[in-house]
């Protein structure tokens, strides 16, 4: 599906790129770390059938070239309300995989005003969730790994529309200093996460299932039989989905993600 537009939105010093498709309420979407939006482009048709959707080239991925500031989580969580309100979007719906989904839920705790719903995919609100073997390949993310992964999809996907091909090595720089960073959301999301979000995991994610069903009891969710008209269920709004078949890797093309997002946007 062709884009309808695409553009550069200067946010916080960074000229970020964006691409839209269909019409109707805004849906935007954040890509998982190394990506860029187009990694969402075979469900793209199937939610631009209901909604404009706006993908956000992240800080550093794709179009969007790098500057001179490491990738914080919170800052990067602040450039995206940056984007919306760039665009003049009122309080758009987010759909945001992996660091995506992470950078959407920090978006959600810290401007709970700027997001209409949430859906977060694969996305941990601890450093320790996934599991150990995950995080051991995750210390190993660097610059000194780029020259392995030149003939992987991943680099060739960004050595094809990135502005600055050979900024690869510091991008694994970043990503590897920003998932070297610990952090815990349990207490902010306990406290109250105001945007009514879906959790979103695949069964066999980078994180086993009990770590998104402990989000959703954060939410109040799965503390009660739901009841015949719902009235057990959390008063926020919050949902819980296991994708089955899915695994981190496939998520961000998996039609139950498409199909998932638009019942609950549609709530």
């Amino acid at each position: 599906m062709g884009t309808t537009g695409e553009r550069y939105v200067e946010a916080n010093g960074i000229d970020f790129y964006v691409a839209e498709y269909g019409t109707g309420s805004p849906l935007v979407l954040l890509h998982g770390g190394l990506g860029h939006g187009e990694m969402f482009t075979p469900i793209i048709p199937t939610l631009a059938a209901r909604h404009r959707v706006i993908t956000i080239d992240l800080q550093g991925h794709g179009r969007t070239a790098d500057v001179d500031r490491p990738f914080d989580l919170d800052t990067m969580a602040d450039d995206i309300v940056a984007v919306i309100d760039g665009l003049g979007l009122d309080r758009p719906d987010v759909l945001g995989y992996s660091l995506g989904g992470g950078l959407g839920l920090r978006a959600a705790l810290r401007h709970p005003d700027k997001i209409g719903r949430l859906v977060a995919a694969s996305a941990y609100i601890r450093s320790d969730a996934p599991y150990a073997e995950i995080l051991a390949q995750q210390g190993q993310v660097n610059a000194a790994a780029a020259e392995f992964m030149k003939d992987t999809p991943m680099y060739l996907e960004y050595e094809k529309v990135a502005p600055r091909p050979q900024d690869f090595p510091r991008l694994l720089d970043k990503i590897g200093a920003a998932m070297a960073q610990p952090y815990d959301l349990t207490e902010q999301i306990r406290a109250g996460l105001r945007v009514p979000t879906l959790i979103v995991a695949g069964d066999a994610d980078m994180a086993p299932p009990a770590h998104f069903v402990e989000v959703f009891a954060l939410l109040d969710g799965g503390q009660r039989d739901g009841g015949w008209m719902g009235e057990g269920r959390p008063a926020g709004g919050h949902a819980l989905a296991i994708l089955p078949g899915v695994t981190h890797y496939t998520m961000a093309v998996s039609p139950l993600l498409a199909a998932v997002t638009l019942d609950f946007l549609a709530k």
